[in-house]
């Protein structure tokens, strides 16, 4: 089906909307009769067989029907971003056990809540005071910004209470595809391989690691130029871009973006709330941005999170794994999550302990900046496995454990203020930029040459990365497991 044309108003981006449409076009034309809407899975456990999986439904219609089903495989498809995490200082009951009658929500609830936070609220007026109240976002994400350049569109007063703000690409005319689709931000940042001599020499060099540095402020000082950001402005309180995964693309900003609307003065940044201030602030509603839990949590019973290793994993102790990459060298410090716990997904895609039963697999947890390129080869990839097809990846448990635990102390010396596994529902893996490095590295017979290929030459290092080199996968799939199987 041809990709949406993205004519719209984001030039040459698409939208929320025309992204939504092509879902539903795509479902429309290619899963009639596959999707049942209507029902909430409330339980997933092992079949008393041994084999295959047990699942509680609930019917959410009028009947509320309870069910249980019995299926061969499962994959958990549940997304990251779907579970709130409300710490209990900031929750709703806690608000109203202090007096605060306004609206308290998380930013997962904002679609539901709309009309609440705008009715809680009134329109900013001519003669409004700073006194006015004020819809207080906690939290500097992406989620966050979102919220407040809503609100503020729709005239209301906002404030922003964050430590620090999501990182930024932006550029004041669209980049051109060998640009913007090209590996180059994908070769500043080092990954747990090295493929190609430029890598090598980008990472484990001392004039390597200058280059790279000096790279990304570079790019980072261009895009607050394009969004017009003043050097004094808190907007340029961000995360570090290479130490961390908060980075947005905002391709050309427009007037009515977060960063606009801040620099308009129709967002407060927040220090009028901070406790040592002295001020006060009237706050009409609270919007948080506190980030999510587990979407497995409540799917299975704590004792069948523990045997699958669904959830957070005692981190290794005096791990032998270590990469002497001059870019990596003086690293912020490592926060105590991150030093405690690992996760136990192999590759972002299976449950270590589970991975010979081929029955299990997981999806969307691997942090992807491409996420129509990885989500493709990574649905071929959990097809290749549930079929039994020979593959690249441990034969057994231990071997897939002691994977996952390279793969994890790869992930605390590369991201050492990213709790990755506190949520391995959303970051068992961090592909990230290096989503092309990810994907040709899950081997397999799916896997067609353009990404099982070492990339070992310096015209590759730039190429741009097409969509159209997975199109005949399933082809180049059944054609291998024909080959395989074709007697000698």
């Amino acid at each position: 089906m041809p990709a949406p044309l993205g004519t719209g108003p984001l030039r040459g981006r698409l939208s929320g909307q025309e992204v939504s449409e092509y879902f539903e076009n795509f479902a429309s034309k290619f899963l009639r009769g596959k999707i049942q809407f209507g029902k909430e899975v409330q339980r997933i456990r092992r079949h008393p067989s041994g084999e295959g999986w047990q699942i509680d439904l609930l019917d959410v219609g009028d009947g509320h029907v309870p069910e249980t089903r019995a299926y061969g495989r499962v994959v958990l498809c549940t997304g990251g971003c779907s579970a709130p995490r409300i710490p209990e200082q900031l929750s709703p009951s806690a608000a109203a056990a202090v007096g605060f009658k306004g609206p308290v929500i998380h930013t997962a609830q904002f679609a539901a809540k709309a009309n609440d936070l705008l009715s809680s609220c009134s329109p900013i007026e001519a003669d409004s005071s700073p006194e006015d109240a004020s819809v207080v976002v906690v939290g500097g994400g992406k989620s966050a910004q979102d919220m407040c350049a809503f609100l503020a569109n729709e005239g209301r007063k906002v404030t922003l209470v964050c430590h620090n703000l999501d990182v930024f690409l932006a550029s004041t005319e669209p980049l051109p595809p060998f640009i913007r689709k090209s590996r180059f931000l994908s070769l500043i940042l080092p990954h747990i391989h090295l493929r190609t001599a430029l890598e090598r020499f980008l990472h484990t060099t001392w004039l390597g690691r200058y280059i790279t540095r000096f790279a990304w402020k570079a790019i980072i000082a261009y895009s607050f130029r394009s969004a017009n950001v003043p050097v004094d402005s808190p907007l340029r309180n961000t995360v570090d871009p290479f130490w961390n995964v908060r980075l947005n693309d905002e391709g050309v900003p427009r007037p009515s973006g977060f960063h606009a609307l801040a620099l308009a003065g129709k967002i407060d940044d927040g220090q009028s709330v901070v406790l040592d201030d002295g001020r006060i602030v009237r706050v009409s509603a609270v919007v948080l941005d506190t980030g999510y839990k587990s979407s497995w949590e409540h799917l299975f019973g704590e004792k069948d999170l523990n045997e699958l290793g669904l959830g957070p994993q005692p981190a290794a102790l005096n791990t032998e794994h270590h990469w002497d990459y001059t870019t990596l060298l003086d690293p912020p410090p490592t926060h105590p999550d991150t030093t405690r716990w690992s996760s136990g997904i192999y590759r972002g895609l299976v449950p270590a302990k589970n991975i010979t039963r081929r029955d299990l697999a997981v999806f969307g947890t691997g942090l992807t900046t491409n996420i129509g390129y990885t989500s493709e080869v990574v649905s071929h990839w959990i097809s290749s496995y549930f079929l039994g097809d020979r593959m690249r990846i441990p034969d057994n448990v231990e071997a897939a454990i002691a994977a996952t635990e390279r793969e994890a102390a790869w992930l605390k010396q590369r991201f050492p203020q990213v709790s990755t596994a506190l949520n391995p529902s959303y970051t068992a893996f961090l592909s990230f930029l290096k989503y092309v490095l990810y994907s040709s590295g899950m081997g397999g017979a799916q896997l067609t040459h353009h990404l099982a290929n070492n990339w070992s030459q310096y015209a590759d290092d730039l190429l741009v990365v097409d969509l159209d080199e997975l199109k005949n996968l399933k082809e180049e799939r059944d054609a291998r497991r024909a080959a395989l199987e074709r007697p000698y």
